[in-house]
Parts: C-alpha cells; structure tokens; sequence
C-alpha cells in the first residue's frame, strides 16, 4: 500500500506520546500542507492515503487517535471508511470542498464539517477539539 508521498504507508508512527492522526486526501498539495502543519504542532501523521480502500486497509491492524477525511476521494465518497470510524470510536473531521447537505450519510453526523479552503488554525483548533488536545504554543 502506497500513501500520496510513495512511502509505504504501513509505517506505523514511532512510539510517542503525540496524537497519531491518519490522513486520507486525493490532492497532493493540500495533503502535503495539512501534513506539514500537523507535524509542526506536534502530532504524528500516517498517510496522506488517496483512497477510502487504502486508509481501510491500515486501519485492519492500526488505530489512529484522529483522522482527517477528503470527503470526495478517487474511488469515491468515504461513507465506508467514516462508518469505521464511527465503530472504531475514532474521531475525524471532513475537510472538503462540498458544503455538508443536509441528506448526508449519518456516518458524518457528528463530525465537524470545514470547508476548503480554510486557515492552518481552523484545521489545528478543529483537531484540538476532537482529541481534546491543548493548542500548541
């Protein structure tokens, strides 16, 4: 399995007391950006994944603390892998360009919808919240 950047995404993060947040994101200048600003704030990253298939098939053997989900990936809305989430008690955000309808699949009920674009912050302050984290200094 090959996350955006081409390492494997297998890698598990070393052993740390950061908050472990999986990335699935189709587009590699923003996966690249929310990579870079999550590692600066002290959190560990596996991905970015492009597809729902991919990050599925991490999460059969690891648990991220968070997740960050493209709403709209190659192989199609991420309903499936937000439903894992959901079981798994794994928190995420959306961060997409479509605007939440309100007939959206209730695997996306509870999680904080941002849109693209949006500040570093807006994207920092909605995981704080979901891992109930301090704001980095």
């Amino acid at each position: 399995m090959q996350s955006l950047t081409g390492i494997s995404s297998d890698r598990v993060p070393s052993v740390s007391s950061n908050p472990c947040c999986l990335i699935v994101e189709d587009q590699v200048l923003i996966a690249l950006s929310i990579e870079a600003y999550l590692e600066e704030a002290g959190y560990d990253v596996v991905g970015p994944m492009i597809s729902s298939a991919d990050a599925l098939e991490w999460l059969r053997t690891h648990t991220p603390q968070v997740a960050i989900l493209d709403y709209s990936l190659k192989d199609g809305a991420c309903t499936e892998l937000a439903g894992k989430l959901v079981r798994r008690q794994i928190p995420f955000m959306v961060y997409s360009g479509h605007p939440r309808r309100p007939d959206i699949a209730p695997e996306f009920a509870a999680a904080p919808w941002v849109m693209k674009p949006c500040t570093r912050e807006e994207i920092l302050s909605t995981l704080q919240t979901l891992t109930h984290r301090p704001s980095a200094p």
